[in-house]
């Protein structure tokens, strides 16, 4: 079976930074194991970083929520903890596939090139940060370019600031015949 494992935005200005919220660093631990173990299995692992630009304020979303986060190559932009420890020191970065995005989901042609570089994937675990935004967000787009996989989305290892609009996600999401698991 092709499995992919899709590490949604854990970065620390999400965590512990402009916009980090409490419980969110209880992710970490279960993250960063999860991780290890598709990179034990030779699977490979999507990441997506939520990045803005200087211009950020003047965008739609930076309009919505005026708070500078994410700036490319700046700590706050960077993965969190244990997360990050495990991304960067393995030897199988032929298996991590890091995609920078600007909105919510992942960009149409940055999708494709990931399709391409991929081939078939049978089932995405997604895990990460915030449920009710770039979560879901991208398990749609995960969903219309590999719609014969089987989407699963590990809540225990999603989070949101908001926890009425996480299990409003979840609702959501389970409701587009995504699988909504909580292992831990």
């Amino acid at each position: 079976m092709n499995r992919l494992l899709a590490i949604i935005d854990y970065q620390n200005d999400f965590v512990s930074g402009s916009l980090g919220f409490p419980g969110a660093e209880q992710l970490d631990a279960g993250i960063a194991k999860l991780a290890q173990s598709y990179l034990a299995e030779r699977n490979p692992i999507l990441i997506t970083y939520d990045t803005h630009d200087s211009d950020y304020l003047e965008t739609r979303e930076g309009k919505a929520l005026p708070i500078p986060h994410c700036t490319p190559n700046t700590e706050g932009w960077r993965l969190y903890g244990k997360t990050q420890e495990c991304i960067s020191c393995t030897c199988a970065s032929n298996l991590i596939f890091p995609v920078s995005k600007t909105a919510f989901g992942i960009a149409p042609e940055d999708l494709i090139r990931l399709k391409e570089q991929l081939g078939p994937i049978d089932e995405i675990v997604v895990v990460g940060l915030v449920s009710n935004m770039c979560v879901m967000a991208n398990v749609c787009t995960l969903q219309a370019a590999w719609p014969n996989a089987q989407i699963v989305v590990d809540a225990s290892l999603c989070a949101s600031f908001d926890s009425v609009l996480h299990q409003k996600a979840l609702d959501v999401m389970a409701g587009m015949q995504i699988k909504v698991i909580h292992n831990a």
